[in-house]
């Protein structure tokens, strides 16, 4: 537990003093997000290497506190690979097949280090389906294919990915360092600690962003732990600790997914279909106040997520009835999608989500 905090600390204060440094050199090097079309949601441009900062905190305190082995370089190397593809596409846009292509070579990575799901408990009980090797990796790969993208995809508001991801890698430090994987539970802490310092520059106003670097560091990273702390747990809710966890982004996957394939466009198109669009564009929330409603929504079924793992009675009726009405408070809010929104102007215009909306009075609220 003392290792965790120190790691936590420790990131934190290295993320403090070098991203100032990754902003100035961003600006030097011309790596700034320019608003350039209307999925973008701040006004000027923004400098885009505070990811860098992210890796190299996490880099360096998981070298200091963790013992290297063959799994955490799997996990480094991994990470490395995301982050390098990550700053490429900050830099000169990649297609997105070929940041796919990368994500599945970290991937790759860490799985030939051990990184793979080898079984899954069926929930609430006591049964186990055990993989073959062929099926694990096909398994893993998936699964943290889809963390990394669904983290990528929900970092569209000033501190949005950033606090949820740093709520998500405490909990797994939480969990982890319960289970008996002290390991994941310090490389948690520490991500925990980038992270929430990072907070400090990237909530809005942001003054940086983390870019396609930070985002894919942080969804492969805790892709990576969760593979290897809740879902090696032999608890009979190790597969639905990580799925509560990492619920926001997985539900902001789930829906554009869907609302996507009912417009027979590519998942992985650009668009402003997300949680976050919903909540700024259709109902008028203030970026604030949406990123602290996602945090809110976060906390609670983290909260439940660590009360299940502790088998806390008390802690899953509250927590599980309070987090009940949150999440359906959340989907009667995500279920307009697109009735309404705003455009560029300030005025209210119908839209079913194809980006083309019908300005008029009929469409004010």
């Amino acid at each position: 537990m003392r290792t965790a905090v120190l790691g936590f600390v420790l990131a934190a204060v290295l993320v403090y003093l070098l991203t100032p440094l990754m902003a100035r050199l961003a600006h030097r090097a011309g790596a700034v997000d320019l608003p350039t079309d209307e999925r973008r949601m701040h006004m000027a441009a923004i400098p885009l290497l505070g990811g860098l900062a992210i890796y190299a905190a996490w880099l360096v305190s998981t070298f200091l506190l963790v013992e290297v082995t063959r799994p955490v370089w799997g996990i480094i190397g991994g990470a490395t690979i995301v982050v390098a593809v990550g700053l490429y596409d900050d830099l000169y846009e990649l297609e997105p097949i070929v940041k796919f292509i990368g994500q599945l070579l970290a991937i790759g990575v860490a799985i030939y280090f051990e990184v793979r799901i080898t079984r899954v408990a069926v929930p609430f009980t006591d049964i186990f389906i055990h993989f073959p090797t062929i099926l694990s990796i096909l398994v893993t790969a998936v699964w943290m294919a889809a963390i990394i993208n669904m983290v990528n995809f929900i970092d569209g508001l000033d501190g949005l990915a950033a606090g949820v991801c740093a709520i998500s890698a405490l909990t797994f430090s939480v969990i982890s360092l319960s289970t008996g994987f002290p390991t994941m539970g310090i490389v948690a802490a520490v991500l925990a600690g980038a992270t929430f310092a990072f907070l400090r520059f990237n909530f809005h106003p942001a003054s940086i962003f983390m870019g396609d670097a930070g985002s894919m560091l942080l969804g492969f990273t805790l892709g990576a732990i969760s593979v290897q702390s809740p879902l090696k747990s032999t608890a009979a809710v190790a597969l639905v600790l990580p799925l509560l966890v990492l619920a926001v982004p997985f539900t902001d996957l789930f829906l554009i997914v869907w609302r996507r394939w009912k417009r027979g466009v590519p998942f992985y198109s650009a668009g402003q279909d997300h949680v976050h669009h919903d909540l700024v564009l259709v109902h008028g929330f203030s970026q604030r106040k949406s990123v602290l409603l996602l945090y809110g929504w976060c906390l609670l079924l983290n909260g439940l997520a660590i009360a299940m793992q502790r088998g806390s009675a008390p802690g899953i009726v509250v927590l599980g009835a309070v987090s009940a009405v949150a999440t359906v408070y959340m989907f009667r809010l995500l279920t307009r999608f697109r009735s309404v929104r705003r455009d560029s102007g300030g005025r209210l215009v119908r839209d079913d989500g194809d980006g083309e909306g019908d300005t008029g009075r009929g469409a004010d609220r």
